[in-house]
C-alpha cells in the first residue's frame, strides 16, 4: 500500500536522525570534551606527580594516545559480533542475542586495556593513570548493565509496568515514573564510587582520564546503539513488502526485540560519560579561572545561590524540549486531519475513495486494489517536523549559552562554579530518570506484544464486538505509557547531556577573562551584555509565537467550530409539526 509505504519512510528518517545522528553527536561531544579536559588539567599542572616537564608532557599526550588505541580496539571488536541463534520472533533467546553484541564490546574493552597498559608503560610507568582508565571503562560497562535491567522486559521493572496496564493508563504512567526515579539509585552509586576512587588515586586529572577510558571504545558502543533503529527499519521493510516470506519477518522480529534495550543502554552510557566529562571540564575551568578550593565552600552564599540557579536549568531545558515535542506533534496532527477531510487532491483513481477511507481499510486488514489506493502528502509532515525541530531549539540553545555568560560576568567565577555544579547534579538525575522511564514504558508495550496481550486485544466475535475488551484496554494503557515515554527518552533526557556539557565548555572558554574578578561583582557591568541578549532573544521568540502556550490543535478546533456556525447560519429554518397527542416517539421533525 502506497500510503503505508510513505508513512514508513517518515519513520525511517526519524529513526536515523534521532537515534543514530543525534546520539553520535552527543557521544562525540563527550569524547572530545573529556580529551580537552584531561589535556587542560595536565597542562595546568593539576595532575599529581606532574612536577617535571617530561611528566607533564606525558600527561597531556596520554588522552590522545588512549583515543587512538580505542579506535583500533573498537574496529577489532566489531568482528566478534555474531550469533548462532535461529530467528524465532519473540520466542528467541534474547539473552543469547544480547551476548552476541556484548561479546564484541567486551573484546574491544579487553584489547583496549592491554593497549593502554603498553602506552602507560611507554610513558614511564603511569600506572595510577592506567588504574583510572580501567575504572572508567568498568564504570561504563556497569552503567550499561544497570540500564538494561531497568529497561529490558526480561526483568521485573518493565514487567511491573506492563502489569499496571490492567488498571488503566494512569497507573502505567505512575509505575513508569517510579521505575525511572528508582533507576537513578544504582547508577549514581556507581558514578560516585568511580569519582571518589579516581580522585583518591590521581586527583582531578584521574576523573578526566577515567572519562577518556569510559569513552575509549566509543566506536563499537555507538554501533550497538545504532543497531536498534537499523533492526527496527529492517522489520518495517519486511512487513511492507508482501513478497518477503514470514520467515524473514521472524528473523527481523528477533533482532528488533533487542532494539529498545540497546538504545536505552546507549543512552545510559551517554549520561554517565556526560557527568564525568562535565566534572572534568568544571575542574579545568577552576584551574583556568585561578580559583582555589577555599573560595568554593558550599556554605558560601554566592556558591550556593549559583548551585540553586544551576539546578533549575535542567528542568527548564527539559520543559522547553517537552513542550516543543507536543507542539510539533499537534501541528502534524492538524496536517493529517486536514489531509483526511480538506484535500480534494488526495483521492484515488476511482474518483471517490479518500485517504481516510484508504487508511480505514488498511487498519481493518482489507486488501486495497491499486485503483483505490491513495498516497498521502507525507513530505508535508516531514517538513513540519524538520522546521519545528530547528525553530524550537533556538530558545534552549540560546539559554544554555547565555546562562553561564550572564552568571560569570555579572556575579563572578565563584557563583559560576556553583551554577555548573548544580546543573551537573540536577541534570544527571533528571536525565537518568527520563531516559530509563521512557525505555521502560516502551518495552512494557513490547512485552504486551510478546506475551500475546496485543493479539488477544484484536480478536472479535461474529457480530464484530471484541472478544476480550479487557485485553484491549490493557494494551491501550501501555500504548499511552509508550507515547509519554518517547519524548522522555528520545528528546528531553538526551538533551540534558548536551546542556551540562555545553555550559561547562562555554565556561571553560571564557575562564581566562574571569581571572580579572578578584571579588564578587567586581566587573558586574559586563554581565548586562548577555542579559540584554537574553531579553532580546526572548522577546523575538515570544513575538514570533515560538515561546507560547498556544496549542495548534485548539486553533484548529476553534476554526472548525466557526466554520460549523457559518454553515448552520446558511441553512433554512426547521419546522416542527406536532400532532394533537404527542409523545417522545411521535415528534416529527421536517427539514
Amino acid at each position: 500500500m502506497k500510503s503505508r509505504d510513505v508513512d514508513r519512510d517518515e519513520t525511517f528518517v526519524g529513526d536515523n536522525v534521532g537515534d543514530v545522528a543525534g546520539m553520535g553527536a552527543d557521544l562525540f561531544e563527550s569524547y572530545v570534551g573529556s580529551i580537552i579536559a584531561a589535556a587542560t588539567l595536565a597542562g595546568a599542572g593539576a595532575a599529581p606527580n606532574a612536577g617535571s616537564l617530561s611528566n607533564q608532557a606525558a600527561e597531556v599526550a596520554l588522552p590522545f594516545w588512549l583515543a587512538g588505541a580505542g579506535v583500533v580496539s573498537a574496529i577489532v571488536g566489531c568482528f566478534a559480533v555474531s550469533t548462532s541463534e535461529s530467528g524465532e520472533g519473540w520466542n528467541s533467546n534474547l539473552g543469547a542475542l544480547m551476548w552476541a553484541l556484548e561479546r564484541g564490546t567486551f573484546l574491544a574493552g579487553g584489547l583496549f586495556v592491554g593497549l593502554a597498559a603498553v602506552i602507560c608503560h611507554f610513558f614511564g610507568g603511569m600506572w595510577t593513570s592506567f588504574a583510572c582508565v580501567c575504572i572508567g571503562l568498568a564504570t561504563g560497562m556497569a552503567i550499561g548493565k544497570l540500564t538494561e535491567y531497568f529497561t529490558s522486559f526480561d526483568f521485573a521493572p518493565v514487567k511491573s509496568i506492563k502489569a499496571r496496564g490492567s488498571t488503566g493508563p494512569a497507573t502505567v504512567v505512575i509505575q513508569g515514573l517510579g521505575v525511572g526515579m528508582l533507576s537513578t539509585v544504582p547508577t549514581i552509586l556507581v558514578l560516585v564510587i568511580a569519582i571518589l576512587a579516581c580522585a583518591a588515586i590521581k586527583g582531578q586529572y584521574g576523573i578526566a582520564i577515567a572519562a577518556v577510558g569510559m569513552l575509549s571504545t566509543l566506536g563499537i558502543t555507538l554501533a550497538t546503539d545504532a543497531y536498534g533503529p537499523v533492526a527496527d527499519n529492517a522489520g518495517g521493510l519486511a512487513e511492507m513488502d508482501p513478497a518477503i516470506p514470514d520467515s524473514v519477518r521472524a528473523l527481523t522480529d528477533s533482532l528488533d526485540a533487542l532494539g529498545n534495550t540497546t538504545a536505552a543502554t546507549g543512552k545510559g552510557f551517554a549520561i554517565g560519560s556526560a557527568v564525568l566529562t562535565s566534572l572534568s571540564l568544571l575542574a579545568a575551568f577552576k584551574e583556568q579561572a585561578g580559583l582555589v578550593d577555599e573560595d568554593l565552600a558550599i556554605t558560601d552564599p554566592y556558591v550556593l545561590s549559583g548551585a540553586l540557579f544551576g539546578a533549575m536549568l535542567p528542568y527548564m531545558f527539559a520543559a522547553l524540549t517537552m513542550i516543543s515535542v507536543g507542539k510539533a506533534a499537534a501541528e502534524i496532527i492538524c496536517e493529517v486531519r486536514d489531509q483526511f477531510h480538506n484535500r480534494p487532491d488526495l483521492v484515488a483513481a476511482d474518483g471517490k475513495t479518500t485517504l481516510r477511507d484508504c487508511i480505514m481499510m488498511a487498519s481493518n486488514g482489507e486488501k486495497i486494489p491499486p485503483e483505490m489506493d491513495v498516497a498521502p502528502d507525507s513530505n508535508k509532515c516531514v517538513e513540519i517536523s524538520t522546521r519545528s525541530s530547528v525553530r524550537e531549539m533556538i530558545a534552549p540553545g540560546a539559554y544554555a549559552i547565555l546562562a553561564p555568560l550572564f552568571v560569570g560576568f555579572l556575579v563572578g567565577p565563584r557563583c559560576l562554579v556553583g551554577m555548573l555544579g548544580g546543573s551537573i547534579v540536577s541534570g544527571a538525575m533528571v536525565a537518568i530518570m527520563m531516559s530509563n522511564a521512557g525505555g521502560a514504558w516502551d518495552n512494557a508495550k513490547k512485552y504486551c506484544e510478546k506475551d500475546g496481550t496485543k493479539g488477544l486485544a484484536k480478536l472479535k466475535n461474529a457480530d464484530g464486538s471484541l472478544q476480550r475488551p479487557d485485553k484491549k484496554n490493557h494494551y491501550d494503557a501501555t500504548v499511552v505509557g509508550d507515547t509519554v515515554g518517547d519524548p522522555f527518552k528520545d528528546t528531553s533526557g538526551p538533551a540534558l547531556n548536551i546542556l551540562i556539557k555545553l555550559m561547562s565548555m562555554v565556561s571553560l572558554t571564557v575562564a581566562p577573562l574571569l581571572k580579572a574578578y578578584h571579588k564578587n561583582w567586581d566587573h558586574y557591568h559586563w554581565g548586562f551584555i548577555p542579559f540584554a541578549l537574553f531579553v532580546i532573544v526572548t522577546y523575538a521568540l515570544v513575538k514570533n509565537n515560538i515561546l507560547t502556550w498556544q496549542d495548534p490543535i485548539q486553533a484548529l478546533l476553534e476554526k472548525g467550530a466557526n466554520q460549523a456556525d457559518e454553515e448552520s447560519a446558511l441553512l433554512p429554518p426547521k419546522e416542527v409539526e406536532l400532532p394533537e397527542k404527542t409523545g417522545p416517539e411521535q415528534v416529527a421533525v421536517v427539514a
